[in-house]
């Protein structure tokens, strides 16, 4: 049976309130004072853990059943907001640019409705307020500090712009990219600017290395698979007239294939290293290949999809190579994943503008999708 909850003016002013007040990565502390605030004023248990910033709570049912999780991410970005919105951030400098606010929301409205039916639930459900998503850290916290207990399945959202409230997207497909981060330290000898043949300047390596590793996605990837390398960040000396002797540059590497990942890593350092050589300096990279890409468990996301179109619509999935730190979760339990739509209008702005919008439809849509999601899965599992 499909549950057809509805969202009310005491959950849309939570989401304005959060949406107000946003924190940065693992300094969530007002944040997770209120959200304690909201479970508990509703009867909620909120569970003890080490964790500074966060919430864990429980929902036991009626009956003895299995034990999944829903999980939403709390944690703002170092964005200054331009929307206008009427509730726009009063924190300077950050700002929910990603949504975050829509998936607790969304979480509190499911919890708010699990709790008022817990008799009639087999199983358990226990709540995530995930902090710091946005440093690729957060879950990993999480894990470490073995907040959560064993857990049968994790149901996770992300609101995604290109959709309209009222619009899902879940499959068997891969969602969001795996991520990597590189970085490139130059080390060669400077010297007067006035006299380059007396050092061994890295500009002219750094240079011909960016233009060089450009290459590996367009000469040495199948066209049929997404991967992107970008160059974000680049350094290298601070004064006009000296030939710098350190330079080097950072950057991300987002794919949905994992061989495409290690043969980027494959070429990225045989590039730099083969160019630093033939200039004459030393190279250090740094790999950190630290998100795998994002897939929901076929099984679970199949039963979980047919339910969708009773209370939403249902849409190809469209993956975006945006990371998302919830397959951490995939080494300790099966995964359930979705986009939620949150705008969908012509010229919306995406996640991490400082003008992304997320509609207030969303939280009904959000709240629709965990608690049918929470139900079928914990069906599926008896």
């Amino acid at each position: 049976m499909v549950e057809l909850v509805t969202v009310g003016d005491e959950l849309v002013n939570v989401r304005h309130r959060l949406h107000a007040h946003p924190e940065l990565g693992f300094r969530e502390f007002d944040t997770t004072a209120y959200l304690v605030s909201q479970l508990t004023s509703h009867g909620i248990t909120v569970a003890a853990t080490p964790m500074k910033t966060g919430v864990v709570a429980v929902i036991d049912g009626g009956r003895p059943g299995p034990r999944i999780g829903l999980r939403a991410d709390i944690d703002g970005l170092p964005v200054e907001e331009d929307t206008g919105l009427a509730f726009s951030s009063l924190n300077p400098g950050v700002m929910h640019a990603c949504g975050h606010d829509l998936h607790m929301s969304g979480l509190l409205g499911a919890a708010w409705w699990l709790a008022a039916h817990r008799d009639s639930i087999a199983g358990s459900v226990v709540l995530l307020f995930q902090p710091a998503e946005e440093t690729g850290r957060g879950a990993r916290s999480v894990i470490d500090a073995d907040a959560l207990g064993h857990l049968d399945a994790f149901i996770a959202i992300h609101n995604n712009p290109d959709y309209a409230p009222g619009e899902i997207a879940i499959g068997t497909e891969p969602m969001m990219a795996g991520c990597v981060k590189f970085s490139v330290g130059l080390h060669a000898e400077g010297t007067h600017a006035g006299y380059p043949h007396m050092g061994t300047g890295p500009i002219e390596a750094l240079a011909s290395m960016i233009l060089s590793l450009q290459t590996i996605v367009s000469r040495n990837s199948s066209p049929f698979h997404p991967l992107v390398l970008s160059v974000t960040a680049v350094h290298g000396g601070d004064v006009w007239n000296v030939v710098p002797a350190e330079a080097g540059f950072t950057g991300t590497v987002r794919y949905f294939h994992h061989s495409d990942g290690q043969m980027v890593e494959r070429r990225f350092r045989r590039i730099v290293e083969s160019t630093a050589h033939a200039y004459g300096i030393g190279a250090d990279v740094e790999w950190d290949d630290f998100q795998d890409p994002l897939v929901g468990d076929p099984d679970l996301a199949t039963a979980v999809a047919g339910d969708v179109d009773a209370y939403a619509r249902l849409r190809p999935i469209r993956p975006s190579m945006a990371g998302e730190d919830f397959c951490e979760f995939e080494r300790v339990t099966r995964l359930v994943f979705a986009f939620v739509g949150s705008n969908g209008t012509e010229g919306h702005h995406d996640w991490h503008s400082p003008q992304f919008v997320g509609f207030d439809a969303t939280v009904q849509t959000a709240v629709r999708f965990y608690v049918n999601a929470a139900l079928r899965v914990l069906r599926e599992l008896e």
